[in-house]
């Protein structure tokens, strides 16, 4: 099992910027991808980004150029830098985080943090 604590959402001007943190505990180290999805009102989840424990890392394309994913294998942390952020950015952002072991692979989301984009 992994348990996660997401961290760094609130409201923000457009233009401005947020720092999302994820912290896994638990069974860490089982852990291989690590990723943000999020949901607005009345549309589809969404992957924002993810990275693999080797650091190799893919986006929206909403999002290239402005979002920036990275991880503190140290800290069993993902973290999700966004900038230049639009109001259509407003959503409940969720941690993601998957897992395998011998027994099988996991799939584990956190309660998720809101992050709201104000013009």
């Amino acid at each position: 099992q992994v348990q996660l604590v997401e961290s760094g959402g609130g409201l923000v001007q457009a233009g401005g910027s947020l720092r999302l943190s994820c912290a896994a505990s638990g069974n860490i180290f089982s852990i291989t991808t690590m990723g943000w999805y999020r949901q607005a009102p009345g549309k589809q989840r969404e992957l924002v980004a993810r990275i693999t424990s080797s650091g190799s890392t893919n986006y929206a394309d909403s999002v290239k150029g402005r979002f920036t994913i990275s991880r503190d294998n140290t800290k069993s942390t993902v973290f999700l830098q966004m900038n230049s952020l639009k109001p259509e950015d407003t959503a409940a952002y969720v941690c993601n985080v998957q897992t395998f072991t011998a027994w099988g692979t996991g799939d584990y989301r956190g309660q998720g943090t809101q992050v709201t984009v104000s013009l």
